[in-house]
């Protein structure tokens, strides 16, 4: 019997777990009232870029208290770096603080559940960082999503022309897994050797939690080309926590020079994979729950990508208006897609067949809603690329000074500005101030749909003002790039079968009322805000509310804990509508024109 079985077996249940809680028959009277049930609290954890969220949700999903805490990163050109660590001690920290706020003690907290950036975790046989950086710094055990280091590495598996390549829009990106893998053991020969797991960061959060190895459907389909589909006769089976890995195409690895993470049934990357929100083992081991400040044994359902996480707390955010019809229309969750917006955008679509789209990631089986195949477009940078325009600029320190001034962001400071330049300018709308500034904003490639790691940012209309005017605009120039970006991606994937009519946004770029609005003027669809700001949170924390049996399925607990906030709509007057229609082809034209100026020097330079 393997350990995974073992664990199975012998899982105690929820009830066992609370038997402490209940009174027995000998302690009350007859004149004693039964005790009222006990509600639950579902924790989530969110690791990001920069620091680790921890929220807490009661059984409305309705947010009790939420904290953060920061998680250091080493960024040296293309390589990225963080460490595991490091990471660990943000979420302990996170998760005790976020229970002080909402003044809930560990004890009552009854589930728990994980997400994260995509981001590759080395560690040893004992479950010690294995360094991934060429600084030889044992902390560094951590590529981060980011990470640019395998461009050639993702180049050569793309030339191998693998079928599992259709799964990933037709290419891996070197933010995925295989390419820095393959970097890795290229160019850091001992470390490869002393790696006895690579784990995607979410899946490696569960199992030091849990002892639980088993990972996650979403990250090995998304990021490891796991073939999802190998379990759809699976789904219906009544025991589905621990599945033995039956996607992994060993003849890729073999091909793409690999061949040892097939050794000892796939054990380095993962002998079982399980639906996202399956109960883990016992739950918190005694370790990891006195680290948080939990109980030991609460359970812990296996994990989510961040962005999926959002997905999952925000896709059935649909207005009560339009809740009673989606009881019957299973298709209509299909006309949605999420943008899940941070240091990076999301977009996730799903759809009960499989959609091939070039360009496009996926489709992914079962990696976000089970059951259903997942599309998911993104770019690389949206608020990196944003606080990386604001910081750069000469008149950033000046806009800072100000807004901390007012007690305001600096992003609501540019859009007071532009609402000032609008009046000034006597502009018939706000979106026309850059009628002479156009941008393409791939500052770090284009993920989708062209799919070109290489792609360059351009901006086209510079001048030599340095004032915090000029800067406003170029802000705004660049919110409507990424929101063109976006229009891209959607009228790419309604192309190749999908039938989007309805953006839902979450993120901290969600909580910006001008980037919501262009996106929505621009793309032309309502955007739909959940009650919860913390989508990504939610999603995680309802993965554990699913592993503590208090929902039967993920859709289930979707579906009670998601809820519907402001909906913005579109401008509905046809000179913004011409306005933007101009402004997307000359967003269109920009990459053209860099692909003819590739081509000019690549020639010179034969």
């Amino acid at each position: 019997m393997s350990g995974a079985q073992q664990r199975r077996d012998k899982t105690p249940s929820l009830d066992s777990h609370n038997q402490h809680h209940h009174f027995s028959a000998v302690e009350m009277t007859s004149t004693t009232p039964p005790p009222p049930p006990r509600s639950s609290v579902f924790l989530g954890v969110d690791v990001g870029t920069g620091s680790a969220r921890a929220g807490l949700f009661d059984e409305g999903g309705r947010i009790l208290g939420c904290a953060s805490s920061p998680i250091q990163i080493w960024k040296d050109g293309d390589c990225v770096e963080q460490s595991s660590t490091d990471i660990w001690l943000a979420i302990c920290t996170a998760v005790n603080t976020a229970c002080s706020l909402a003044n809930i003690s560990g004890e009552e907290v009854t589930s728990l559940g994980f997400a994260a950036t995509c981001s590759l975790v080395a560690v040893d046989y004992d479950g010690e960082p294995v360094t991934v950086s060429l600084s030889g710094d044992t902390r560094r055990n951590v590529i981060v999503w980011m990470d640019h280091r395998a461009v050639k590495q993702a180049e050569r598996i793309n030339s191998s022309k693998s079928p599992v390549l259709e799964y990933c829009g037709g290419a891996v990106s070197p933010e995925m897994q295989p390419p820095k893998l393959l970097w890795v053991k290229e160019n850091l020969q001992e470390s490869w050797s002393m790696a006895f797991r690579w784990m995607d960061l979410s899946d490696w959060l569960s199992y030091r939690a849990t002892g639980d190895d088993t990972r996650s459907l979403c990250t090995t389909v998304c990021k490891w080309t796991y073939l999802g589909h190998a379990h759809m006769q699976q789904i219906n089976e009544k025991e589905l926590r621990d599945m033995e890995a039956c996607g992994w195409d060993d003849d890729f690895w073999e091909e793409i020079g690999l061949g040892d993470l097939v050794d000892g049934h796939h054990s380095k990357i993962g002998r079982s994979v399980a639906f996202p929100g399956h109960s883990l083992g016992y739950g918190l081991t005694p370790d990891a729950a006195k680290e948080l400040g939990l109980r030991a044994g609460t359970p812990v359902g296996t994990s989510l990508i961040d962005a999926h996480a959002g997905g999952v707390g925000v896709i059935e955010s649909v207005p009560v208006a339009d809740s009673e019809s989606k009881e019957v229309d299973e298709e209509a969750i299909c006309h949605r897609m999420v943008l899940v917006c941070g240091t990076s955008t999301c977009h996730m679509a799903i759809s009960k067949t499989k959609l091939f789209i070039p360009g496009v990631w996926g489709p992914f089986w079962s990696a976000m809603v089970p059951q259903y195949w997942l599309t998911e477009g993104g770019q690389s940078a949206t608020g990196a690329l944003l606080d990386y325009i604001i910081e750069n600029h000469v008149a950033s320190p000046r806009l800072a000074n100000r807004a901390a001034s007012q007690s305001i962001s600096i992003f609501e400071l540019l859009n007071e500005i532009l609402e000032w330049l609008k009046q000034e300018a006597g502009s018939p709308f706000l979106a026309a101030l850059t009628s002479d500034i156009h941008v393409l904003p791939d500052f770090h490639g284009n993920r989708s749909p062209v799919a070109d790691p290489k792609s360059k940012g351009m901006i086209c209309g510079l001048t030599l003002d340095t004032s915090e005017k000029q800067l406003a605009l170029l802000y705004l120039a660049i919110v409507q790039g990424i929101a063109y970006g976006t229009r891209h991606i959607v009228e790419h994937c309604n192309a190749h079968g999908h039938k989007i009519d309805t953006l839902l946004a979450c993120g901290g770029l969600a909580k910006n009322r001008l980037f919501i609005q262009e996106h929505a003027d621009i793309i032309g669809y309502p955007i739909v805000l959940p009650r919860e700001n913390e989508s990504v949170l939610l999603g995680a924390a309802i993965l554990g509310a699913v592993a503590s049996k208090k929902y039967s399925t993920l859709r289930e607990a979707m579906k009670a804990l998601n809820a519907a906030g402001q909906v913005v709509y579109p401008c509905k007057e046809s000179k913004v509508r011409k306005y933007h229609d101009a402004k997307y082809r000359i967003f269109r034209e920009l990459y053209e024109q860099q692909l003819s100026h590739r081509s000019v020097m690549k020639e010179a330079l034969s």
